[in-house]
C-alpha cells in the first residue's frame, strides 16, 4: 500500500473505529502531512512510496527534518509528539497486517520530569479578590476563574459549556473531555453563586455559559451562539491580565488553576488516587508530578514522630 492511501485509511480508522475527537484526528493528520512533506523533500512521491519501505533510518531522518524545518526551537514534548504519531501510524499498519517498521523500534527523547506551576493560597486569594464584581465583565471573569479552580476543568472543556449543561442547584455537571470520555465535576458553593450572579446580569437568551460582552446589548440577539462564545486564547489572556494586576509574577495560564486545585487537595492530604480520578488522568504517574508540594508536610510528620 502506498503512503497516501495508508495515511487516509489511518485517519478514517481514528475517526470511525477509535472515535477520536476532531482535534486529535487533525493533529495526527498534520503530523503525517509533515512526513509527506519530508518524503517530497527527498524527491519521493508519496503516491508511489510503499509503506514497507519505512525503516528506522527514514524515521530518524524524519525526526531531524522536523527539527530543521521548525520555525522556532521545538520542545521535547512537541518533537516527541511527531514520533508518537508515527508510532501510532505504524501500530495501525501492524494491526492491519501490513508489513512495515515495528512501532517499538522508534525511541522517544527522554524528557526531564515535568514541573508544574501552581499558585499558593495567598496568591489565589489575591487573584480572586482583584476583580471588581460590580460590572458584568468582572463578574464573568471571576466566575470563570473560580469555575476552573473548583471544577479542575480544562480550558477547552469550559469554553464549550452551555447554560443547559450546568446544574447550579446540585452544583455539578458532566463534561466530555479527552478521548470523548464523560466525567462528573463539582462546583463549590461560592463558584455556583458567582455563575448564578453572572447569569442574572445577562440580558440575552444565548446558549453559551460564558460569552463576550464587547458588543452592544441591543445587537446581541443578532449574533449566533458561536459568534459570542469565548475562545481558549481569550480566557488565557484574561487570567494573565488579572494575575499581573494582582502582582503575581509567575507565568500562569488557565491550566495553572487546574494545577493549583490539585496541590490544594494534596496539601489537605487528599488521596492521590482520588485526585487522579478528579483530574481524569489515565495514569497515576501523571498525577504524581504534584506530590512535590507534600514534602514540607512530610518533614513535619517526620519531626513529630521521629525524635
Amino acid at each position: 500500500m502506498n503512503f497516501t492511501d495508508a495515511h487516509q485509511n489511518f485517519l478514517d480508522y481514528l475517526e470511525v473505529i477509535k472515535n477520536k475527537s476532531p482535534r486529535t484526528v487533525e493533529q495526527y493528520d498534520r503530523h503525517l502531512r509533515k512526513f509527506w512533506e519530508y518524503l517530497e523533500d527527498k524527491n519521493i512521491d508519496s503516491f508511489e512510496f510503499d509503506i514497507q519501505k519505512i525503516d528506522l533510518h527514514l524515521a530518524d531522518w524524519f525526526r531531524t527534518y522536523v527539527h530543521k524545518t521548525a520555525k522556532k526551537i521545538l520542545s521535547i514534548k512537541t518533537a516527541n509528539a511527531y514520533m508518537i504519531t508515527l508510532r501510532s501510524f505504524l501500530k495501525f499498519l501492524e494491526k492491519k497486517w501490513f508489513k512495515s517498521l515495528s512501532p517499538t523500534a522508534i525511541d522517544l527523547i527522554k524528557a526531564e520530569q515535568r514541573q508544574v506551576e501552581f499558585l499558593t493560597t495567598e496568591e489565589l486569594e489575591r487573584l480572586f479578590t482583584w476583580p471588581n464584581t460590580e460590572t458584568i465583565i468582572w463578574t464573568r471573569d471571576l466566575a470563570i476563574m473560580e469555575c476552573i479552580y473548583s471544577t479542575w476543568l480544562r480550558i477547552s472543556e469550559l469554553t464549550w459549556l452551555d447554560r443547559k449543561d450546568i446544574n447550579l442547584k446540585r452544583r455539578e455537571f458532566a463534561v466530555r473531555g479527552k478521548g470523548r470520555k464523560v466525567r462528573s465535576v463539582y462546583l463549590t458553593k461560592h463558584a455556583a453563586w458567582l455563575i448564578e450572579d453572572y447569569l442574572e446580569k445577562r440580558k440575552d437568551n444565548l446558549e453559551p455559559l460564558f460569552i463576550r460582552h464587547n458588543i452592544k446589548i441591543e445587537d446581541i440577539e443578532n449574533f449566533e451562539n458561536e459568534n459570542v462564545r469565548l475562545s481558549r486564547f481569550f480566557i488565557t489572556g484574561m487570567i494573565k491580565k488579572y494575575a499581573g494586576k494582582a502582582y503575581i509574577l509567575k507565568n500562569i495560564s488557565a491550566h495553572t488553576l487546574r494545577h493549583s486545585f490539585a496541590t490544594t487537595l494534596l496539601n489537605a492530604w487528599a488521596d492521590l488516587r482520588a485526585i487522579q480520578e478528579m483530574l481524569w488522568h489515565a495514569s497515576i504517574t501523571t498525577t504524581q508530578v504534584y506530590t512535590h508540594v507534600t514534602n514540607p508536610k512530610l518533614r513535619e510528620i517526620h519531626n513529630k514522630f521521629m525524635k
